[in-house]
């Protein structure tokens, strides 16, 4: 029991200061628990034994299994009336003239009147069967009681009793009898039980079509996913998709709204089918409703692609097997095959498995590329993989600026020749100088002879976005990002998209988050092969693919960043796509470090050796002349691999990376051409020496 409060408090009127005394109240303490009322109690429990498991489950059954019978008499009545009248024909007339096949809506037509002709015959004969079937009756009861008189005349005859001719006809009458006496027995019951067994076989009906609402399905029934795909189930998904035109073209058709469906295939890890819609839809309105379609099917929206196929009216389905696309696609053939090795005329790189795994192999002759994509969703390890396999041809020179600079390229450290990693602005500058120089080299072959081959040279910038957000400006106030026509390196990529593949300059990017300023519209467009990881939005994707692809399916922005790490999304003429489709979807080996560095490691081996430079050098200005006679020195000849050693060793800054081209520029610009002597090339002594001392003589002459 609670204890009693004392108050203290003044009396209410306002007594004099000598008096006022002080007044005792004793105030009870109310009950600390008060009781709850009797019809809250009752709510609770009501509301309860409402949400138990046990009840919704009990409420479900009930509702699903009277439905599954309303539902079957539903069916049964439709068939019924099928049945005995026209309605299947005309629904097909109305499907094919949906879908504009006129000459099936003939045929259906003609097998309509045939079915009209042969019903009015019927009804026609009804009119004389009851003439016909009395005569029938009375012949045939009139036959019967001949035969039995003619048998009971043998019986009498045989026997010798007179009686014996009723014999057989009385026989027959006990018989009727009994069967009227059976009738009469099994009558009432079965018109008991005959209504139930009606509503029984109305269920069964029902529950074989599941006529029932979704909420009220089993679980296993609710939740069956990776149920194979069928065209009844294609056909009702489309239906249920939301668009109007489509749901009232398909109830015209009735069961024949799979005559929209082509064959329905076997593509990799799903099915693929061709769907022709009805006149009056468009293929936009499907596209849009990707997710939709896909829950429609039992499936998750990463499992439904969409594409556009040269059909018109049509869209194509690829529908994967449910959680396919989450598992490995297993090791490149780069990884598994060591003998493999790398033509960059006339082979394709292995890239991956696109989504009916089939290997999906990319041509890079000649062929710039862009590739872009949300932050740590494989880009790198994509474009690092293409040129693993280019690096195992001899004759591909790589120029490599990694402006992430967390290591991803440095094992091509002694197979590019020159290789630049750090995300400063510094390492923007040597980024953008290094590519203003394979402008020059580009520009020095477009000069050569008509039908000069010139080896390949990859200049690849991982992260090229760190270089068009640069705010830094050289000494002449040039900026070397930005987009505009003073921007030095947006310039000078502009000039190799311009003429870079025809001497086989190429330019390849990796980029991040595509928008205009970071990826300026003229760069993404001057690459012939583009490519997507996970975007977040179909602005960025139509950035990164162009409007065609993304118009024709292609939907990078569907991925799922994280889990579709990896999957790329590729416009480019390189890659076998389906006829029809602008853009197809790739999921690409992964190559991890170790891999790449025992692939670095063979395509080293196949090269005389590659210095790699790792700074543009910047400093003085060096003699080239003059330092290819101090390292001949005294030896007649010396081979070019040689002198080119010798030159890297002296100053590796200004010579590492040299090639043979660099060398035979410089030796041609000055008349002292290299030549071959016992079947190899050499730098003459001689000849290095009479150019020098030509070219001192030409700059005393002009001085004087």
């Amino acid at each position: 029991m609670s204890e009693n409060v004392v108050h203290l408090h003044k009396p209410t009127d306002p007594p004099t200061p000598d008096t006022a005394p002080t007044v005792l109240t004793v105030v009870p303490d109310p009950a600390p628990y008060a009781p709850v009322p009797l019809w809250v109690r009752s709510g609770r429990a009501v509301k309860t034994v409402a949400t138990h498991e046990r009840t919704v489950t009990t409420v479900r059954a009930a509702a699903r299994h009277s439905l599954y019978t309303l539902n079957g008499g539903r069916i049964v009545a439709k068939r019924t009336w099928d049945g005995r009248t026209g309605a299947r024909y005309e629904r097909m007339i109305r499907a094919a003239e949906a879908a504009g096949n006129l000459e099936a809506a003939e045929e259906w037509e003609e097998r309509l009147q045939r079915f009209r002709a042969a019903r009015h015959h019927r009804r026609m004969d009804l009119l004389h069967s009851p003439v016909e079937a009395a005569r029938g009756v009375a012949v045939g009861a009139g036959m019967s009681v001949g035969v039995l008189v003619a048998l009971g005349v043998a019986m009498a005859v045989n026997t010798g009793r007179a009686g014996d001719v009723v014999t057989p006809l009385m026989a027959t009458i006990d018989f009727i009898a009994l069967l009227i006496r059976i009738v009469q027995v099994v009558w009432g019951p079965a018109l008991t039980i005959g209504p139930f067994l009606a509503l029984l076989a109305l269920w069964s009906v029902g529950r074989k079509q599941q006529a029932a609402p979704a909420w009220a399905l089993p679980a296993n029934v609710r939740g069956s996913e990776g149920e194979p795909i069928t065209p009844s189930i294609v056909v009702k998904a489309l239906r249920d998709l939301g668009v109007p035109a489509l749901r009232n073209a398909i109830k015209e058709m009735g069961d024949a709204g799979a005559s929209m469906l082509g064959p329905i295939t076997i593509a990799g890890c799903g099915v693929e089918v061709d769907v022709t819609l009805p006149s009056g839809v468009s293929t936009v309105e499907v596209q849009q409703r990707r997710r939709k379609l896909a829950e429609n099917l039992t499936r998750h929206e990463h499992e439904v692609f969409i594409t556009i196929p040269q059909a018109a009216r049509t869209v194509r389905l690829w529908i994967a097997d449910s959680g396919a696309l989450d598992e490995p696609i297993g090791p490149s053939p780069l990884v598994t095959d060591e003998t493999m090795t790398a033509d960059y005329a006339k082979g394709k790189a292995p890239w991956g498995q696109d989504l009916r795994g089939d290997a999906a192999t990319l041509s890079l002759y000649q062929r710039h590329l862009l590739i872009t994509g949300l932050s740590n969703q494989g880009k790198t390890v994509a474009l690092r993989s293409l040129a693993l396999w280019l690096a195992l041809d001899r004759s591909v020179q790589f120029l490599v600026g990694d402006l992430k600079g967390v290591g991803d390229w440095a094992m091509f450290d002694g197979l590019a020749s020159t290789l630049i990693q750090g995300p400063t602005d510094e390492h923007v500058i040597q980024v953008t100088e290094m590519v203003e120089g394979a402008v020059e080299e580009m520009n020095r072959r477009i000069q050569a002879p008509p039908g000069t081959v010139f080896p390949p040279l990859i200049v690849l910038v991982d992260e090229a976005q760190v270089a068009f957000m640069c705010p830094a400006k050289d000494e002449d106030k040039r900026p070397y990002g930005g987009s505009k026509a003073n921007s030095r390196y947006f310039m000078a990529v502009r000039k190799i998209h311009n003429q870079g593949r025809a001497v086989n300059v190429l330019m390849w990017q990796g980029t991040q988050d595509p928008t205009n300023e970071n990826l300026p519209k003229l760069v993404r467009e001057g690459a012939h092969t583009r490519a997507s990881l996970a975007l977040g939005t179909e602005s960025q994707a139509r950035m990164a693919l162009g409007d065609k692809a993304v118009d024709g399916g292609a939907a990078p922005n569907l991925l799922r960043p994280g889990l579709d790490r990896g999957t790329l999304v590729i416009a480019s003429d390189g890659i076998t796509i389906p006829a029809g489709q602008s853009s197809i979807t790739v999921r690409t080996h992964y190559i991890d470090d170790d891999a790449a560095k025992a692939l670095t490691d063979r395509a080293r081996a196949l090269r005389d050796g590659v210095t790699t430079l790792h700074a543009i050098e910047k400093g003085e200005q060096r003699d080239p002349l003059a330092d290819i006679a101090a390292v001949i020195g005294d030896a007649p000849r010396v081979r070019t691999k040689d002198v080119l050693a010798r030159l890297a060793t002296a100053n590796a800054d200004a010579y590492g990376g040299w090639s043979f081209i660099d060398l035979k520029r410089v030796l041609d610009d000055a008349g002292a051409e290299p030549y071959k002597s016992d079947g190899v090339m050499v730098v003459s002594r001689d000849r290095v020496a009479r150019a020098l001392s030509s070219r001192d003589t030409e700059g005393s002459a002009s001085t004087d």
